[in-house]
């Protein structure tokens, strides 16, 4: 059993180490789940006494005033044989055999954190002794209620030593044990008041009365002790601690304890309750209660933590890995982050994400429709037909056939066809835009560094610019190509015009009748027809090999060019994380620590079991 209390301190030790103090905060705490006993009582109540008299070593510091000004989380550990000495938790590596100093060390690491005044905090001191004369128990000791503030503390403080005992003892884990003097009404004990408060029942309760042996003559406590007065779900339990000239004389703690017991045992009132009383007796129960507790509460505690480092390893994915310190590091580093947002891009292109059929959409639906929106039928009107021929013969008509009218018709209706390809390039430019935006938004670790978000923006952007003008270049040359060289083939099996076409001693505007200029309009659009045919196919071609095929293989090429040239600085201001989630991720990562490391203490003691 002795292991499971050793199991708490270990837990208590390092929730100090890794600033978990039980405080409300968005960090979620061990402090509060773990089983404890805080020692609670009035200024001048014999609560010091009471804790030196449970170890059997005059080792806290005294005075007027507000003397404990932290909770003081005191661990005792029974050794066998050996010298008696104390461990500071905020000093490991020392040991303290001269209590006197442990005083002295206690009062001055008050100071450090709290400074040269009369104000309190709530970070606890750690202290360890090892004793072979002292039960496995731990103890806080917490500031003593006060109703009036001293010189030098602000008028808050009573009400601030209130709020941080009260802060312990409302806890359903917490056993509080109460002090308060014989020699005053126990109706206006400070310790019994507030723990009536949180513990109405006194349940968790365990009364401590001291100056018992300071009572006035013809009074006793014994209604007090038997439960008669005020009754409590334990025993009261009666204590006699050295007096103050026995303090000045510096009385041996061991003489004060058989003291004690000569006290309950030779005072008629008392005799029959002497095993029940005395601070030995006080320490054993408390350490048997500790040790049932904590041994109830061992399946939950394993529940909660857990559950709780799950989710804490969940937040910290989700707030991504911390920034490298150096400038290899934070290269590689947006390196990684740079790839895993072209691994999304790519991915919505390819059909594992949504978004990437919207280019296919573009090729079935919108090229042919703009295709087919081109007014040929204008182009190809009789009097443009007429216009164009007769220009293409010049002072000569033609002998066979109307080439160069057929030539000049042909290409500037083809001219028409650079107003869809140009769009289809630009709606293709559109689409990769957009999901470019998408899988920056997608890409979590981009949330976290704004610059960097911004730099990749703006170089997928620059990069899709000129993929967007070479696609452009290069559709634009598919319809220049077709202007350029004429298929002959098809002309060649159009049927031969037997005609030799209108009377040569007509007007040189009037050579040719409308029969055969619609016959001519009908042959071009025809060749028209079957060039469109040809495009249809290898404008899509054109525009995935410059643009989609581009961006897949080089969206971030030169941004990493330009990377490579950065230095550490350069690099940082890319990695500007929010401050308060780096903070938030550091609190995280020491808080799954703590948890993590609870976890292997508390399944060995369960395994042990």
């Amino acid at each position: 059993m002795e292991n499971l209390i050793n199991l708490v301190n270990k837990l208590q030790r390092a929730c100090t180490a890794l600033g978990d103090f039980g405080e409300g905060s968005s960090l979620p705490t061990l402090w509060d789940a773990l089983p404890t006993i805080a020692v609670v009582g009035g200024q001048s109540s014999g609560k010091s006494s009471v804790l030196e008299s449970v170890v059997g070593k005059d080792f806290l510091p005294r005075g007027s005033g507000i003397v404990t000004r932290r909770p003081l989380v005191l661990q005792l550990h029974r050794i066998d044989e050996g010298r008696e000495y104390a461990e500071f938790a905020h000093q490991p590596k020392k040991r303290f055999t001269d209590f006197a100093a442990v005083r002295k060390e206690i009062a001055d690491e008050t100071d450090r954190e709290t400074g040269r005044t009369k104000q309190i905090s709530s970070v606890p001191i750690y202290l360890s002794i090892y004793s072979p004369n002292v039960v496995n128990l731990t103890l806080i000791d917490l500031p003593g209620l006060t109703k009036v503030a001293v010189e030098g503390q602000s008028e808050g403080i009573v009400q601030d030593i209130e709020n941080m005992v009260r802060s312990y003892i409302e806890k359903p884990n917490c056993i509080i044990l109460a002090v308060s003097p014989a020699n005053q009404d126990l109706a206006t004990s400070d310790a019994i008041k507030i723990a009536r408060e949180v513990d109405p029942q006194g349940e968790r309760t365990f009364g401590v009365l001291t100056k018992i042996d300071l009572m006035d003559k013809g009074t006793d406590a014994v209604d007090i002790l038997e439960g008669k007065s005020y009754k409590l779900k334990f025993p009261w339990i009666g204590v006699v601690n050295r007096s103050q000239a026995d303090i000045n004389k510096s009385v041996d703690m061991i003489a004060a304890r058989r003291r004690e017991q000569e006290y309950f045992a030779n005072t008629p009132e008392y005799r029959h309750l002497a095993s029940k009383m005395g601070s030995v007796h006080l320490g054993k129960v408390l350490s048997k209660h500790l040790e049932t507790v904590i041994k109830s509460r061992i399946p939950g505690l394993q529940s909660l933590i857990n559950k709780t480092i799950i989710e804490l390893e969940t937040e910290l994915s989700r707030l991504g890995k911390p920034i490298a310190t150096d400038a290899g590091g934070k290269l590689y580093m947006i390196m990684e982050i740079c790839r895993a947002f072209d691994q999304t891009f790519k991915e919505h292109l390819d059909g594992i994400r949504p978004g990437g059929d919207k280019v296919y959409s573009v090729f079935d639906n919108q090229l042919p429709a703009a295709l087919k929106r081109l007014q040929f039928d204008k182009q190809l009107a009789m009097e443009n037909v007429r216009k164009l021929i007769t220009e293409a013969d010049g002072y000569q008509p033609h002998l066979i056939a109307p080439e160069q009218g057929y030539r000049r018709l042909i290409e500037s209706t083809l001219i028409t066809i650079k107003g869809p390809a140009e769009a289809a390039v630009d709606a293709v430019h559109g689409v990769l835009k957009d999901l470019v935006h998408k899988s920056i938004n997608e890409t979590s670790e981009l949330k976290q560094y704004p610059s960097l978000r911004a730099e990749v923006m703006n170089a997928a952007a620059e990069s899709l610019d000129k993929m967007r003008n070479e696609s452009k270049r290069a559709t634009i040359q598919l319809v220049d190509m077709e202007c350029s060289y004429l298929t002959v083939d098809f002309f060649r099996k159009l049927p031969q015009d037997i005609e030799k076409g209108g009377n040569p001693t007509h007007s040189i505007f009037d050579r040719y009748n409308d029969s055969y200029l619609r016959r001519v309009g009908s042959n071009v659009l025809s060749y028209i027809h079957m060039v469109v045919g040809t495009l249809r196919h290898s404008i899509p071609k054109s525009i995935v090999y410059c643009q989609v095929r581009e961006a897949k293989r080089s969206l971030l090429d030169h941004f990493f060019t330009e990377l490579g040239a950065k230095e550490g600085k350069q690099l940082a201001k890319l990695l500007d994380e929010d401050p308060a989630i780096m903070q938030r991720r550091l609190d995280l990562a020491k808080r799954l620590e703590l948890y993590k490391s609870a976890q292997t203490e508390v399944d060995a003691v369960a395994w042990a079991k």
